[in-house]
């Protein structure tokens, strides 16, 4: 597991190494550290890593400025800060989970284990996530997203009102995110439910559950779109709308 740990305070450093190698040893950790926000930066856009651990106070610099940039990636990041005033902002930013510091061995075995099962979500859900488009990082409200549909190891987030989202991947209000659909899953709040191995759907923007030919069952979007329910998944989304025929 490769690991990069962003903190400017040399002692905590060497604690959150140590910890690190310890708690994750069967997953053979290779660790990184900087204790500048440029620096992690160009080994960020260079390097392909699982797990981001970041503080939000740099030498004087906000550790946001490279969350905010990084947070379209597909690895987790998880946050070690002092400033626990800060963790409902980095959630809705999309990071897995936020350690206050000072923090113990447990607390960061917890944070791991989030990390480790893909069942386990972030304490809230995120209210943004971010994607690659044309070289920028753009910002995209949650409350926009009407799907996510599995595109191999990236996900294809699809816009409400978007009639023409699963005839065209390449459709301008398809975005693609580049974490798999088991990591994005992680991060959302608690209106998205798996309704099927390659679809998460945004649940405030269905209409209702639709029979379709071969005892088959498929979400009705408010605009017309059909998606389907996986034979495992229909009792959970049945039981989300209560008892709804």
């Amino acid at each position: 597991m490769r690991i990069v740990i962003v903190e400017d305070e040399p002692l905590i450093v060497q604690r959150i190494k140590r910890l690190t190698l310890e708690i994750l040893t069967e997953h053979q950790p290779q660790i990184v550290c900087f204790g500048d926000i440029d620096d992690a930066d160009d080994y960020l856009c260079e390097n392909v890593i699982d797990l981001l651990l970041l503080d939000l106070n740099l030498m004087g610099r906000d550790g946001f400025e490279l969350l905010k940039s990084k947070v379209s990636a597909a690895y987790h990041t998880i946050v070690i800060s002092a400033y626990a005033d800060k963790a409902i902002v980095a959630f809705e930013y999309g990071v897995l989970d936020f350690i206050a510091k000072p923090f113990d061995r447990d607390r960061l075995e917890a944070a791991f284990n989030r990390l480790l099962a893909s069942s386990q979500k972030s304490f809230y859900g995120c209210r943004y996530l971010s994607v690659k488009k044309q070289g920028c990082i753009e910002i995209i409200a949650i409350s926009d997203v009407s799907y996510i549909q599995a595109e191999g190891h990236y996900s294809l987030l699809h816009l409400c009102n978007n009639e023409s989202a699963l005839v065209n991947k390449n459709d301008s209000t398809a975005y693609l995110h580049n974490k798999n659909i088991e990591k994005i899953m992680q991060l959302l709040p608690i209106n998205f439910l798996r309704v099927h191995r390659s679809y998460i759907v945004n649940m405030d923007n269905v209409d209702k559950i639709q029979i379709i030919e071969g005892s088959r069952y498929s979400l009705k979007l408010s605009n017309g779109q059909l998606i389907p329910i996986g034979r495992t998944k229909y009792k959970e989304v049945k039981e989300y709308f209560g008892n709804l025929d």
